[in-house]
């Protein structure tokens, strides 16, 4: 390493644990690692978020590191008593507080009015939900609190030795349900609607601003939320969109402007860039794979090879994958469907094939719903455990209509923070430079590209699929999605 060579580090303080890499500021090389799980999940006190960090930070991690960007997730708050200190251990998204959240919704007067507020409608994971809950079952503790911040604005304001000014970023105040992606400002009268009272919000930052210095001189940029920093590590741009496939799905593409949707499938966060990231979520991604596993007795990667032993649109078996429901489309209380049963269609390797098509038709449901909005998507990178089956990478391009990338694993979050402390570090010595985050190599991986054939096998297995949605759930989705 050159005596010249600069060092900047990304932290992401996840809901169970502490990563933490370190980067050559200029080539985006990981140079080092740390990890510590947290102390306790959950609601925890935001000390034990510190507590993960030092231990994640130990052997000298952080030597001579020049700036740190700071991720978190997005799903917590931090509600502060006059002292600044937390009335209570931090507040994350609970089932309990459903009640709370529709409440919100009913006040401003339904999904519309808050779409046209703040691009999303209070849901359990929303901080104005979470402190509507706690005016609601602790109202002593609501009218104690003065101040709320997000996890990553709390740890940024405990780096800097709890400065007078507490800070954020647009991408992170914009998961709050209490700022406008629109007008980019915000607004403290939801904030009031859910605890009852007004409490002290942060400064929004601009993206390559920084949030000042530690008592050491260290420099520290303005941090953000998670969905906001790994697409920042991806190095994401206009085009491209994430799909992360857990027990549910996620899609996020990055846009030129806010997408406040009247129905409210889509949440209009902006991101860390100046640009907007908005997102669709499904509740049926991997448990439709694992579930069929259980039922044929396989493992996940026997399912996939059994999917590619059948043929496209799996002998006219069509699975609706609303397992657990579903948000797009709307139908919470809906339970999955299999349709097409014939004698000839009864064999495993076709069940198997149905649940991959129909995960897949389900997320191309919701980037259809993005599309719709004007949102263009023709990179799709692909992201969790089951993106690596070969069944997902042979069907998914084809289904999505788009070049699907499956990056090698990283801590995608923490090297996005890494990269927006690296940011904020050539814009704190010289700003007319700093106009765009610096040039990081894309992500390594297979990059899958449909060819014709492909794509009409994918708009057929659509068709197919979007008939029996049809037939079973009219006009569910609306013509958004087809």
């Amino acid at each position: 390493m050159g005596s010249g060579t600069r060092i900047v580090a990304g932290l992401d303080s996840s809901s169970g644990w502490t990563s933490i890499v370190v980067c050559d500021a200029e080539t985006g090389e990981v140079l080092r690692h740390g990890h510590a799980e947290h102390p306790t999940t959950g609601q925890a006190p935001p000390e034990s978020w510190l507590l993960s960090l030092g231990e994640a930070a130990g052997g000298g991690i952080l030597e001579d590191v020049s700036a740190i960007g700071v991720a978190a997730r997005q799903q917590a708050v931090v509600a502060l008593d006059g002292a600044r200190n937390p009335v209570c251990p931090a507040l994350s998204e609970e089932q309990r507080m459903q009640g709370a959240a529709v409440d919100l919704i009913d006040a401003l007067g339904g999904t519309a009015a808050w779409t046209g507020a703040v691009g999303a409608v209070p849901q359990t994971g929303h901080p104005v939900a979470q402190l509507a809950w706690l005016a609601r079952a602790e109202p002593e503790l609501a009218r104690r609190t003065a101040a709320v911040l997000q996890p990553q604005d709390w740890l940024v304001w405990q780096l800097l030795g709890r400065p007078e000014r507490f800070t954020t970023d647009r991408g992170g105040a914009s998961g709050t349900g209490y700022w406008s992606p629109t007008e980019e400002r915000w607004r403290p009268d939801l904030l009031e609607l859910a605890l009852g009272r007004p409490a002290e919000l942060p400064t929004v930052l601009g993206p390559a601003e920084a949030a000042g210095r530690t008592p050491e001189g260290l420099l520290i940029s303005a941090g953000t939320g998670e969905t906001m920093a790994a697409a920042l590590g991806l190095g994401l741009g206009s085009g491209d969109a994430v799909i992360s496939l857990g027990a549910s799905a996620s899609i996020c593409a990055v846009h030129g402007t806010a997408v406040p949707d009247p129905a409210g499938l889509i949440t209009s966060y902006a991101d860390a860039t100046g640009l907007h990231l908005p997102v669709v979520r499904t509740l049926n991604a991997n448990r439709v794979l694992r579930g069929t596993s259980d039922l044929l007795g396989r493992s996940p990667e026997e399912l996939s090879a059994l999917a590619l032993a059948s043929t496209p649109g799996a002998h006219g078996l069509v699975m609706l994958p609303y397992l657990a429901g579903e948000r797009v489309p709307a139908l919470p209380h809906t339970a999955g469907t299999l349709a097409g049963l014939r004698r000839e269609s009864m064999r495993p390797e076709h069940l198997a094939r149905a649940a991959f098509e129909g995960m897949l038709c389900g997320v191309a449901d919701a980037a259809g719903v993005l599309r719709a909005r004007g949102v263009r998507i023709g990179r799709v990178f692909l992201l969790g455990p089951m993106a690596h089956l070969p069944a997902v990478r042979a069907l998914a391009p084809g289904l999505l209509e788009a070049e699907v990338v499956v990056p090698e694993p990283a801590d995608w979050a923490a090297l996005g923070a890494a990269r927006q402390a690296a940011w904020a570090l050539v814009a704190s010595e010289n700003p007319p430079s700093a106009a765009e985050p610096p040039t990081w190599p894309s992500p390594r991986g297979e990059t899958l590209r449909p060819d014709e054939e492909a794509l009409a096998v994918g708009r057929a297995v659509r068709q197919q699929f979007t008939t029996v949605r049809e037939e079973r759930h009219p006009g569910a989705l609306g013509p958004q999605g087809d």
